[in-house]
C-alpha cells in the first residue's frame, strides 16, 4: 500500500491528526524561509555596515548617509546612538557621563528592538519542534486502538489483518517527526546565529561610544 492509500484509510482521528501535522509542517517551513532570509539580511547588511564604519569614514557624513538608506541591524543601532548623542549634546548644560548614559540607553533600546525582530516567530519553531512527535504519537496510539478494535469482529487474527491498520498508525509518528526534525534545526541554527548578531551588537555599542566619549572631550 501506499503512503496516500494510508492516510486514505486511516480513522478519523488519526486523518485529523494527519491533518494538523502538515498544517504545522507547512507553517514551520514558511518560518524557516522567512527568518533565513530575514536573519541573513541583518547579517550582510551589519557586515557592510562595519566595513564602512571602519573604513575611516566622517561620522556625521556616516550618518547622513545610513538615515536615508532602509537600515536593518547595526546600523538602526548607530542611527539611534548618533541622533541621540547629538540631540544631547546640542542642549547644553549636561555633563558627558550623562550624555554618554543617555547615548548607551537609545542604543541599547534599539538593539533589543533589532533582537525582538530577528527573534520573532523562533519560539513557534521550537514549539513545533518539540510538540510534533507527541501528536504524531497520540495518533498512532489512536490508530492502533483502532485496529485493535476492529479485530474483535474478525474470527482470527493474521498478521495480514493487523499490519494495514498499525502501518495507516504509524503514518501518523512518521509526519510528526518530519514536522519536527526541520523545526528543531532550524531553530537551534536561527538562535545561534541571533545570538551571535546579539554579541557583534553589543560590541558595537560599547566601541562606538569610546569613539563618542573621546571626540566629545
Amino acid at each position: 500500500m501506499s503512503i496516500l492509500e494510508l492516510v486514505l484509510h486511516a480513522s478519523l482521528v488519526v486523518q485529523l491528526v494527519m491533518a494538523i501535522l502538515v498544517l504545522l509542517s507547512l507553517m514551520s517551513w514558511w518560518h524557516i524561509f522567512s527568518k533565513y532570509f530575514t536573519v541573513s539580511k541583518a547579517a550582510k547588511a551589519s557586515e557592510l555596515f562595519e566595513d564602512r564604519f571602519w573604513s575611516g569614514s566622517d561620522l556625521n557624513a556616516l550618518f547622513e548617509q545610513t538615515k536615508r538608506g532602509h537600515s536593518v541591524g547595526m546600523e538602526k543601532i548607530f542611527i539611534a546612538g548618533f541622533s541621540e548623542f547629538l540631540k544631547l549634546r546640542q542642549k547644553g548644560g549636561m555633563e558627558l557621563s550623562d550624555v554618554m548614559e543617555g547615548t548607551r540607553r537609545a542604543m541599547r533600546a534599539a538593539c533589543q528592538r533589532e533582537l525582538d525582530w530577528l527573534d520573532k516567530h523562533t519560539s513557534f519553531l521550537a514549539s513545533v519542534g518539540s510538540v510534533s512527535p507527541y501528536i504524531g504519537l497520540f495518533g498512532t496510539v489512536w490508530g492502533i486502538m483502532h485496529a485493535f478494535r476492529g479485530l474483535a469482529n474478525v474470527g482470527q487474527a493474521t498478521l495480514a489483518t493487523v499490519a494495514p491498520g498499525i502501518a495507516e498508525a504509524l503514518v501518523a509518528t512518521a509526519i510528526g517527526l518530519f514536522a519536527a526534525i526541520p523545526a528543531t534545526v532550524a531553530y537551534n541554527r536561527f538562535a545561534h546565529d541571533v545570538d551571535a548578531l546579539a554579541n557583534r551588537f553589543d560590541t558595537f555599542i560599547e566601541e562606538f561610544s569610546n569613539i563618542l566619549q573621546r571626540q566629545a572631550r
